[in-house]
């Protein structure tokens, strides 16, 4: 095989790893790990695939700043967090396809762009964000609240890390990623699986 072909796609496969992860961090909030990649962008540390280009400039930077603001002082007060999950939940899954789906190389199959897109990128940032939506639920039940900003300060500190990591070890971050998400979705299909289960098995009775 050629070395320019060997190149390219090792480039190309950095670039599917990163959007992954940067999915990925969106399910522990929306707008951080873009705030975090334009401003490395922006500052000329980091360079992004074609299709995340738009990341790169100013207006951007203070558009994602303003948002990334808002929502992290958000999961600050008290039952807004919650009813905050109700509208990131999904805003998650779609930000999470569209970066996976933007990282792919453009020359890339629309079918397998898409499909990549919505089951690792939008599969992986609903994932999370269902299970810390869970989470912060059952902390709101039981504690009325008052572990919540614990929580709000755990994801944003990993929805900083992530981005990092994506732009520094993205294949081992990326496959990482991934390999949690099949491990995660076995565990839930399971666990779902025994619970309709048990519920046909007391109505058949």
């Amino acid at each position: 095989m050629h070395l320019g072909s060997i190149d390219t796609a090792t480039s190309d496969l950095i670039s599917i790893l990163l959007g992954i992860t940067l999915s990925a961090a969106c399910g522990f909030r929306v707008f951080v790990p873009l705030f975090m990649v334009s401003l490395f962008s922006v500052l000329g540390h980091f360079s992004l695939p074609p299709g995340l280009s738009w990341l790169d400039s100013e207006q951007s930077l203070i558009m994602l700043a303003v948002a990334s603001l808002l929502e992290v002082l958000a999961y600050y007060v008290p039952w807004l967090d919650n009813m905050l999950d109700t509208i990131a939940t999904p805003l998650a899954a779609a930000v999470g396809t569209f970066i996976t789906a933007a990282s792919v190389p453009a020359d890339m199959n629309p079918m397998i762009q898409w499909t990549l897109a919505v089951i690792a990128g939008g599969g992986s940032a609903s994932l999370i964000k269902g299970a810390t939506s869970f989470l912060r639920l059952g902390s709101t039940a039981t504690t009325g609240g008052l572990a919540n900003p614990v929580f709000s300060t755990l994801e944003l500190i990993t929805a900083v890390t992530l981005p990092f990591l994506a732009m520094t070890i993205p294949v081992i971050s990326g496959l990482t990623i991934l390999v949690l998400f099949v491990l995660f979705g076995n565990r839930l299909r399971a666990f779902l699986g025994s619970k309709f289960t048990g519920l046909w098995t007391t109505r058949s009775y």
